[in-house]
């Protein structure tokens, strides 16, 4: 692997989005600062990064706390530059709006955007003392309109988006390069294929085409285009999904 005197901070990196990215910027030389709610669970992803020579280090935190996170972005900059911010946690539920209780409804908006605004606030910080960086945030499907039962989901993923494009503007002048990439598919995670066998059992399951879910390393190769662009011609927002998904 290349070396490179910086670092990516990925948080929300999980068993299957956030692992692919955490391989490929460290498969790029970045020494990776890996973080999730429980650091025990990225174990594996430690072990199998620095097996192909990379180095990445595993911290647990809660995205919604402003202590954990400026901590976290702290010592990944403190061990090298930070070059790279991923803002990538899970808070997809599904609830009927009578269902949506104030707690789920709240607690999905400071893990999906709140999150977002301490992480993009904090690595920005840092950033604007180098003089260059790379913030992407995780967009969705709910990034672009409301769908039955996603009310919570939907108005955070909202909120994310409105977070990253207004850090665009103000600090794309000042060599910080903000993306929201919005993934409008269904990944090929286990969470995914129970949801489909759930609606449609073993038969939904089996009439699966080849490549209409999404590979998570498909997702991590958009990201490491996103921050490999040249400054004359970023891209702030980009949707992927597969050939067979509609839209």
């Amino acid at each position: 692997m290349p070396s490179r005197n910086a670092t990516a901070a990925i948080i929300g990196a999980g068993d299957f989005i956030g692992a692919a990215i955490a391989k490929r910027f460290a498969a790029e030389g970045y020494t990776v600062f890996a973080g999730r709610r429980t650091a025990e669970k990225l174990e594996t992803l430690k072990r199998e990064i620095e097996a192909e020579g990379g180095k990445c280090f595993a911290r647990g935190l809660d995205a919604r706390k402003e202590e954990d996170v400026t901590a976290f972005l702290n010592e990944a900059d403190a061990h090298a530059p930070l070059e790279v911010c991923i803002f990538n946690p899970g808070a997809n539920v599904n609830f009927s709006i009578l269902e949506t209780t104030e707690r789920v409804f709240r607690k999905v908006w400071e893990m999906a955007c709140y999150g977002g605004f301490l992480t993009g606030r904090e690595a920005a910080r840092l950033m604007l003392a180098h003089g260059k960086g790379t913030i992407i945030f995780t967009g969705a499907t709910a990034s672009l309109r409301g769908g039955v039962g996603y009310a919570a989901f939907a108005s955070a993923k909202f909120g994310l988006r409105a977070v990253a494009q207004s850090m665009a503007r103000e600090l794309g002048p000042k060599n910080i390069h903000v993306a929201h990439l919005i993934i409008d598919a269904g990944v090929d995670t286990a969470f995914v294929r129970e949801r489909i066998k759930a609606r449609g059992g073993e038969q939904a399951l089996a009439s699966l085409q080849p490549d209409q879910l999404m590979n998570p390393q498909s997702v991590a190769n958009a990201y490491w285009m996103l921050h490999a662009q040249t400054r004359d011609g970023w891209t702030h927002e980009l949707d992927l999904r597969p050939y067979k998904e509609p839209w």
